[in-house]
Formats: structure tokens, sequence, C-alpha cells
């Protein structure tokens, strides 16, 4: 049976240009309507006092409350939106933090409109939506997601280049267990050596090279 209930539809992104085109684009499909759009986290949470979108489309990276926040908060509320991200960031961690945050739907902003579509429907009717190799990166993801916190500590020095003993003077502890921590890392990545497992960590999102 089809659901002719139209779909409400809030954007939530910090860029003018992308709302405007959003809405221009939306606002011609049938059984769609954009009931408002938003440049940032605190905005939308005020305007979600106001409207009742059924699905928000939102951006992952923007300035003030980041889109992980803004997706933890939306569904604190009482009967949430549901949430697809559309964003231009595709890294394992950002998909797989996404969904924890409680994102049903993760489209990339180069995506055909089709497909766009195609996953507002599908979100809107209490499915997920995830690409084929988003979904495939999002299992690899999660089961590589069992680094402890001391792990990812390590991990970051080792995509830094830092030695065993570099670490280990890092956080005060023995050339031995620092060598211990790495190879763990490198069993539960399932990669041959330091080496790669740094290429897969800044790959996967898993450390930042910004320091």
């Amino acid at each position: 049976m089809t659901d002719t209930k139209t779909i409400r539809i809030m954007i939530i992104d910090d860029h003018p240009v992308v709302r405007v085109g959003l809405a221009s684009m939306l606002s011609t499909q049938p059984g769609i309507q954009v009931v408002g759009s938003a440049s940032g986290g605190l905005e939308a949470l005020t305007l979600l006092d106001t409207i009742a979108p059924d699905i928000v489309l939102m951006d992952l990276r923007m300035s003030g409350m980041s889109g992980l926040e803004t997706i933890r908060a939306i569904n604190l509320r009482l009967d949430p939106p549901r949430i697809i991200v559309l964003t231009s960031f595709d890294t394992d961690e950002d998909i797989y933090q996404s969904v924890g945050a409680g994102a049903q739907g993760y489209v990339l902003k180069d995506t055909p409109q089709d497909r766009l579509l195609e996953a507002i429907h599908l979100v809107h009717a209490k499915k997920r939506y995830f690409p084929a190799d988003i979904a495939a990166r999002l299992t690899e993801r999660m089961a590589r997601s069992n680094l402890t916190p001391r792990e990812h500590q390590v991990l970051q020095l080792v995509a830094k280049g830092l030695t065993n003993k570099e670490i280990g003077r890092v956080f005060g502890i023995s050339d031995n267990t620092a060598r211990n921590h790495v190879n763990s890392i490198i069993d539960k990545l399932e990669v041959s050596d330091r080496t790669e497992a740094a290429t897969i960590a800044m790959r996967q999102g898993l450390v930042s090279m910004t320091d």
C-alpha cells in the first residue's frame, strides 16, 4: 500500500547555498514539504520546538554545535524526527560515530538526486539507508571498534611516527609495555605491521593528524 502522507523535512547546514539548493530541489518533489531550515544545531533545536519534521537532513561538520552533538540532542527529544546525515565527509569514523549517535541514514552530497529521494522515503518508512560501499565500511569499522582508550592514544602516536621508546616516554611506561600495546593494536586491526596500522587508522579517521 502506498503511503500518501506528506514527508515533512528540516534541513540543517551551515552553508546558505546548500540549504537554499536543497530546499528548492525538494520542494519540487511530490509528497515532500520542506518545513524549516537551520544554520546549526542550536538553531535547529529551537526550531524543533515550533515545527514537527518527519526527517532531518543535516551536515556532519558545522560551526558551533557539532553534527554528532546535534544528532544526540535531537534523539533525546520526545518522538524525535528520523535523521539522515548529508555530508561531504566519508571517513569510516564519521560514518561509525553518526550511526552510534542515532542517524538512520548516511548520504554524500555528490549523491544523485534519485538516490537522495530514495533515502528519504526509506528512512521515512522506518528503515535505514546506507549505500552499499558505506554499509560495507561501517561493518568493517564496527568489527574494529574494540581498541582500548590507551590503544587509541598509542595508535595516535604510532601514526605520527613515534618509536616504542618514544611512546613509552610520553606515557611513562616501559618500552616493553609500549611494544605490547602496539602489538595488540596490530592484532586487533588485522594488519601486518605498525606502518600498515598507521595507514589504516588515518584512512578510517581513527586518528587525527591536526595536532
